[in-house]
This record gives structure tokens, C-alpha cells and sequence, in this order.
């Protein structure tokens, strides 16, 4: 069911374009990506969204610093035709080859790997999750992609950054927090005890498993969205637009292979789901 209000805020999201200069792998279509995130970013300026978050993977690996550079240069092209903020976190293949101030560098941006920012009443927390768990930061293919973590350091400034702000919160991560698999951050409960203390944090929402996902953890959603790099063609595309509402209620409006899901505020019941698309 649609709430009756008009949403505070509407958030273009996509994940996992993987956009490379290669031929197709299995189900991933690299190429392809460039179309999708233009036909994505075309309807999040139709639908007006405040902003437009890419939850990582951004890019697939290149041979050459110089090669995942350009790719990485091409796609940004295509999500800076969004005519309003956009927000980058980052995934594991952004800094295979690349260290993470090169792939900010070629984004163009200068935010950090993680940080936070307030819009209309609400608090946006991007955190990065691209270390080892000895600490080291992803870069140069030093690192195993089922082996992330959120440093010490990190999880310090999350704790006071949500002890700072009086707003409703949203968190942005790649890897996963709310499993217990490969997929996942190896501090997970670390970090979701963080989350939880704080009373503040509505949902977290993810990428890096490519069909998706959405689950419920202690007070906190937990939403995974469809790789867009899967299949070919536009038809098999997979993005959505996330409506905040004024009571925390959250409406994901998935497009394509993207479900759309339904989050009340957290002691309002169950999550519920539609198919693909709208």
C-alpha cells in the first residue's frame, strides 16, 4: 500500500554496473552498462529525485591503472547526467587495480571513502568497507574479495557521527551487513550493534549480491539491490527510486529486475513486496 502523504525525499539508486570495455562474462554484460545508467539516470531526472546514490562496483577490472581509469571516467559521463547531487560508494571492483583516490579522482569527486551528509530533515551515512580484515585498505589487487571489513577507526567516527546528528538515518555500503556468508562484512555484528544503539538508523541499503535482497535485522531494514550489470539489453536492466516519508516510512520503486518493496518504520510490522518493476 502507497502512503497517502507526498514523500520528503526521492533517492535514484543503482548498484553494481560493473562497466568495463570487455566482452560479455557468463551473465554479466560490461558494456551494456553504460545504456542502463544512462536510461536509469534519465528517469531519476524525470521522477525529480534530490539525489542519486551508485552502491559500488561502479566499474569491472582492467588490465592497466590506466585502462580502469578510463572506464571508470566513461561511466561517470553517463551518471553525471543527473542534474542533481550524486554519491559514490565504493565496491571492491572500484579498487582492484586503482587505489581509492584514484577511483575518486576519476569520479571527480572530493568526498572521501566514507562520510555523511543531511538533506531535508534526514542523516545519509556512506561507509566504506573495502579493507582486509588486518585493516589495509583495498588497492593495487591486494586483497581477496570475500575478505572485507570496517576498520576500528571507521566504526569510531560511524559511533559519534550518529551520537552527533538528532535526524533519522539512512546508511550506503557495498558489501553486505546483514548476513552471515561470503557476501558479508566481517565485523557485521560490530557494525550492526553500532547501528541499532544509536535508535537512529531507518535502513541500510547495499549492493555486491547481484539478485538482490530485503530482510529485517533487530529495528534496522536491510535492503540489496539487483546488479544492473546482469543480462543483456534494457530490458534487463534493474534500478530504483527509494521515497522517505515524513513518518521514516521507506518505498522502494524497483525498475526492470528490480523488485519494489514496501519498509514501514520499525514498529509499524513486516516488510512486503511486489514483483519486478512497477
Amino acid at each position: 500500500m502507497r502512503p497517502k502523504d507526498e514523500p520528503v525525499l526521492r533517492i535514484g539508486l543503482l548498484a553494481d554496473p560493473h562497466y568495463a570495455d570487455k566482452s560479455d562474462n557468463e551473465n554479466r554484460c560490461y558494456r551494456g552498462s553504460l545504456d542502463k545508467v544512462r536510461q536509469a539516470v534519465e528517469h531519476f531526472n524525470r521522477a525529480k529525485a534530490d539525489f542519486a546514490v551508485e552502491l559500488g562496483d561502479f566499474i569491472d577490472s582492467g588490465d592497466s591503472i590506466e585502462q580502469e581509469t578510463a572506464f571508470v571516467r566513461r561511466i561517470e559521463t553517463e551518471f553525471a547526467r543527473f542534474g542533481g547531487a550524486r554519491y559514490h560508494v565504493l565496491g571492491n571492483h572500484c579498487v582492484e587495480m586503482l587505489t581509492k583516490n584514484e577511483f575518486l579522482r576519476a569520479c571527480r569527486t572530493r568526498r572521501p571513502a566514507y562520510y555523511s551528509f543531511d538533506v531535508r530533515g534526514f542523516h545519509f551515512i556512506v561507509l566504506d568497507a573495502c579493507y582486509r580484515r588486518d585493516e589495509q585498505p583495498y588497492g593495487r589487487r591486494n586483497f581477496t574479495w570475500t575478505d572485507a571489513c570496517i576498520p576500528a577507526a571507521e566504526c569510531g567516527w560511524l559511533r559519534e557521527d550518529l551520537a552527533q546528528t538528532q535526524h533519522r538515518s539512512i546508511v550506503f555500503v557495498h558489501q553486505r551487513l546483514d548476513t552471515d556468508d561470503k557476501l558479508a562484512i566481517a565485523n557485521r555484528q560490530q557494525v550492526r550493534d553500532i547501528l541499532e544503539r544509536s535508535g537512529k538508523v531507518l535502513a541500510v541499503v547495499q549492493g555486491h549480491h547481484h539478485p538482490g535482497d530485503c530482510r529485517k535485522v533487530g529495528p534496522v531494514h536491510y535492503v540489496t539491490l539487483t546488479a544492473m550489470v546482469t543480462r543483456a539489453g534494457l530490458e534487463n536492466n534493474a534500478y530504483g527510486i527509494l521515497e522517505v516519508y515524513s513518518d521514516g516510512t521507506l518505498r522502494l520503486q524497483g525498475f526492470g529486475r528490480q523488485k519494489s518493496f514496501m519498509l514501514p518504520p520499525a514498529s509499524a510490522g513486516p516488510v512486503t513486496a511486489s514483483g519486478p518493476g512497477l
